[in-house]
């Protein structure tokens, strides 16, 4: 994925309160970070299904809008 497009990537309130229960992270973590570096990881599979980007990287899904570089969502890979 480029690299621009990861420095670009945001998210709501509610997202990253979404995230964090999700992925059981840490209340102090920044999720936005955190989605980056798992997101720019080398190893990350990232594949377009309408209009979100999903990337799958260490057991966990996170969707992101690829019209607005939000943070939809990140959760657990089943």
């Amino acid at each position: 994925m480029n690299k621009i497009f990861v420095e670009k990537l945001h998210t709501t309130k509610l997202g990253a309160e979404r995230i964090m229960r999700n992925l059981c992270l840490d209340v102090n973590d920044d999720v936005v970070e955190w989605c980056k570096q798992k997101i720019g990881n080398a190893n990350s599979h990232i594949v377009r299904r309408g209009k979100n980007w999903y990337i799958t990287i260490g057991g966990c899904i996170i969707t992101v809008n690829i019209h607005s570089n939000t943070i939809i969502t990140a959760h657990r890979e089943k």
